[in-house]
């Protein structure tokens, strides 16, 4: 699948996407922007569900985000590190699709994975742009490609974002495609154990942090992002 986007999402589990910025995911999508989501790992270490149905679940949401693709690099739930197959599992990825934007997870978060994952991302979008690092994809040899801009989501833990996107219109949708992981969130009939995003209140805390987020730009959703640099603009009567 050598499938060009504009923006590759690019996190460590199933829902991630959904859960911290699928809002944003909609809003490109509106805006004529291809998108393709990438995850790490199956989620195969999550509470509850398989990863067969978070497979099933995520190519639900996948639908309902317009995206162009999904698929999971096969990365270890919980154990992968950053070492050189890792790096360059992500960096064949990112050759394949030439984004110019990659999304991936907070720098720093409750479940450990988003943190490693982030660091894991980050560094590969940098090595992707080094040519002497021969990769190939599909039985062809890969040219080097770096992506523009790299930006962190906020997920469970406050982290001050560096900027926000306007969600206002598409929450309805980002909400169509979180309930798409039905086995993940709170169920009064499931006999499963109990987990944090499982629990009654997480959906609720994520209408909440988004329309904490919202509040920074005067709308009523926004989803936060952080990145390593500042980030450019050509026009400033047009911020927000």
């Amino acid at each position: 699948m050598n499938t060009t986007v504009d923006i590759l999402c690019i996190t460590a589990h199933p829902d991630d996407v959904e859960i911290a910025m699928a809002g944003t995911v909609l809003h490109h999508r509106a805006l004529g922007h291809t998108v393709g989501l990438v995850e790490l790992t199956a989620g195969e270490l999550g509470t509850r569900g398989t990863p067969a149905i978070r497979k099933a679940e995520a190519d639900a949401a996948m639908k309902v985000l317009d995206a162009s693709f999904r698929y999971q690099l096969g990365l270890s739930d919980g154990f992968f590190r950053m070492d050189k197959e890792s790096l360059l599992d992500v960096v064949r990825s990112i050759r394949a699709h030439r984004p110019q934007v990659v999304l991936t997870n907070a720098v720093r978060d409750r479940h450990p994975d988003h943190g490693r994952g982030a660091s894991l991302v980050a560094e590969a979008c940098f090595l992707s742009g080094l040519r002497r690092i021969s990769t190939e994809w599909e039985g062809g040899i890969q040219e080097a490609w770096r992506p523009r801009t790299v930006l962190h989501a906020v997920q469970d833990r406050w982290i001050e974002p560096d900027l926000v996107v306007d969600i206002t219109p598409y929450w309805a949708q980002k909400e169509k495609a979180l309930r798409c992981f039905a086995s993940q969130f709170y169920d009064p009939n499931s006999t499963e154990p109990m987990s944090p995003i499982a629990n009654l209140d997480f959906l609720p805390f994520l209408e909440a942090r988004a329309r904490e987020m919202g509040r920074l730009l005067g709308v009523t959703y926004g989803e936060g992002f952080t990145t390593t640099r500042p980030p450019g603009v050509n026009d400033l009567i047009a911020l927000g």
